[in-house]
């Protein structure tokens, strides 16, 4: 049986894809119709520029400086100048020269003797050579003197001290006084100070310890030295 029309000439075979360009150009018209803006439109008067207008420029008022007048003139000098004599004569000073030739003598020059200054020399009384010597402890080696100066310390002090001021300054129990003073190279007492828990009983072993006898002083390789020395007080408060 022949067929009656061409197949080429189907009308409804390409309709899928037309309806696909149909579809997309539809889509692209309604997104651009929906994105569309407008804007109203309004007059805007920029105004006109009169060149004509004159601007007065103010000037501002400046302060006028005032000059200071001229220095008045230097005085005139006299016209006639007075002499006056110096009535007093100035003696000159004649400096003598002092450069020599070899024919001039010279003469001897003295010998000049140096004093020597002797140190105060400080050992303590632990080391020294020949300890101070009290009155009464002149016999026996270093060792036997220090004792007997220890001794005689004590029993001076325990004579001489006045215990009874602790107990009228208030104070009770042992008390404990540290003096420190120097045996000096005469034999003297010198620089006395003392540590105590009441300024009155400071007071008080200093002036004891500077009623002592003068001393026989200690020596060092012969010479007399200062000796430091240091003597502990203790005593009980009897209530």
């Amino acid at each position: 049986m022949e067929q009656k029309k061409n197949p080429q000439a189907n009308v409804g075979r390409n309709s899928g894809l037309y309806f696909a360009v149909g579809l997309a150009l539809m889509l692209f018209i309604t997104n651009y119709a929906i994105n569309y803006k407008t804007y109203d439109k309004s007059a805007i008067d920029i105004g006109l520029l009169n060149m004509d207008d004159e601007f007065d420029e103010e000037i501002p008022i400046t302060e006028q400086l005032q000059t200071p007048p001229p220095p008045p003139p230097p005085p005139a000098a006299p016209e006639v100048i007075e002499v006056v004599e110096d009535e007093e004569e100035v003696e000159e000073t004649v400096i003598e020269s002092t450069e020599t030739n070899q024919e001039e003598e010279i003469v001897e020059v003295e010998e000049v003797e140096v004093e020597e200054v002797e140190e105060d020399l400080e050992v303590p009384f632990a080391v020294i050579e020949n300890v101070p010597v009290f009155p009464g402890c002149e016999s026996g080696n270093n060792d036997a003197k220090k004792a007997c100066m220890n001794e005689k310390l004590q029993k001076f002090i325990q004579k001489k001290f006045n215990t009874d001021l602790a107990g009228d300054l208030g104070l009770s129990g042992i008390q404990k006084i540290s003096v420190f003073f120097k045996i000096d190279k005469t034999g003297e007492i010198v620089d006395v100070k003392a540590r105590a828990p009441h300024p009155r009983l400071e007071q008080e072993a200093k002036r004891v310890v500077n009623l002592l006898p003068k001393m026989k002083p200690g020596k060092q390789r012969g010479r007399a030295v200062r000796v430091p020395y240091y003597l502990p007080i203790k005593f009980q408060v009897q209530n």
